[in-house]
């Protein structure tokens, strides 16, 4: 198991400047999101100061991009990280592609599967082991002239993953990708009765060993050592929690638990704009199945009791903002962080 940093939009120097940290004290890895930025140059930047880190993009958005455009960027960054990148794609949610990209959304699972298909085919087609000819419900690719072929490299084996919640999308990870981005907001009880069940039946549909399917999961991790510490990382992993519980389609994780009625309360305080009482409706009892929360010299064995044997990497969603209001605890993370690596976890 291998333990990454999240981070998401910066200036090039800034994000250098981390991936330079993430480094030196033992991170294995830097997973860029796509919000108001797009993670491409952040990331060549950070790959430039840190060459020994792996870099995952959590996710890129899909859709609005031809799959041939994120096939080449994805090449690109492969052949300069030697092999160190990882293509992670979302489908994002239906107002943000038809309202801020003017992309097309419908049927988002079955539109992902062809999308990732079809880079994939473009991934062989630069590599020179097929010609270029994907025909897809959604995708056509037939064109590629030599002249327009990306320069060959050693490291063409570039891994594809796609973030997924519900069953269908699950189901098509299972059959199409090579990892799978965890949603933030979740718990052991989704991850083992849900999430990897759905995959397992995708990749039984797809001849697929689940072997071969990575889970990439970021974490709600918060270290501390007293409970001043601890307090603005618990409350700011609260309100998180909360924000992504206002989403109808995630409830049903706060009902497998027996929490129920909890995101409609949710929503009628976000629609107030009360984020305090947001914060207030995630009690720690919930909190404990969506973090993990103790002392700094406990926190590499509870995150590997968690998800060892699980996930293939872990990420720290908070990890950053705490580095950066407390470059102190910039060697604590380091400790964990070599910790979480000396345990060779599978």
């Amino acid at each position: 198991m291998e333990l990454d940093l999240m981070t998401g939009s910066s200036t090039w120097s800034d994000a250098a400047e981390l991936a330079r940290t993430a480094e030196r004290v033992g991170f294995s890895g830097m997973l860029y999101t796509e919000t108001g930025q797009v993670p491409w140059m952040q990331l060549a930047a950070a790959a430039m100061a840190a060459p020994s880190l792996t870099f995952t993009t959590g996710i890129a958005v899909a859709f609005p991009r031809s799959p041939m455009v994120s096939a080449q960027i994805a090449w690109e960054l492969a052949g300069e990280t030697q092999g160190r990148f990882r293509l992670g794609l979302g489908s994002q949610v239906k107002g943000h592609i038809v309202r801020r990209y003017a992309a097309e959304f419908e049927r988002p699972a079955a539109r992902m599967r062809d999308y990732v298909g079809a880079v994939k085919a473009c991934l062989r087609a630069f590599r020179g082991e097929e010609r270029l000819s994907h025909s897809g419900e959604f995708f056509e690719l037939s064109l590629l002239p030599p002249q327009w072929t990306p320069r060959r490299h050693d490291y063409g084996d570039v891994k594809v993953d796609i973030s997924s919640v519900g069953p269908i999308m699950n189901g098509v990870a299972g059959e199409v990708a090579d990892g799978v981005h965890v949603h933030p907001m979740h718990t052991m009880h989704y991850i083992n009765e849900r999430l990897l069940p759905e995959v397992a039946r995708g990749a039984e549909r797809a001849g697929r060993d689940t072997a071969d399917i990575d889970l990439i999961v970021p974490v709600f991790a918060a270290p501390g050592d007293t409970p001043e510490e601890l307090a603005p990382l618990i409350r700011r992993a609260k309100i998180q929690i909360a924000f992504y519980g206002t989403t109808p389609n995630y409830s049903f994780q706060f009902t497998d638990l027996g929490y129920e009625g909890v995101t409609e309360v949710l929503r009628k305080h976000m629609s107030t704009g009360d984020i305090a009482a947001m914060a207030g409706t995630i009690t720690d009892d919930m909190l404990a199945h969506f973090a993990v929360i103790g002392p700094w010299d406990e926190m590499a064995d509870r995150l590997a009791d968690r998800y060892g044997g699980t996930a293939a990497r872990v990420v720290m969603y908070l990890a950053e903002e705490q580095l950066r209001s407390d470059p102190e605890t910039v060697h604590k993370w380091g400790e964990v962080a070599q910790a979480i690596r000396s345990r060779k976890t599978p």
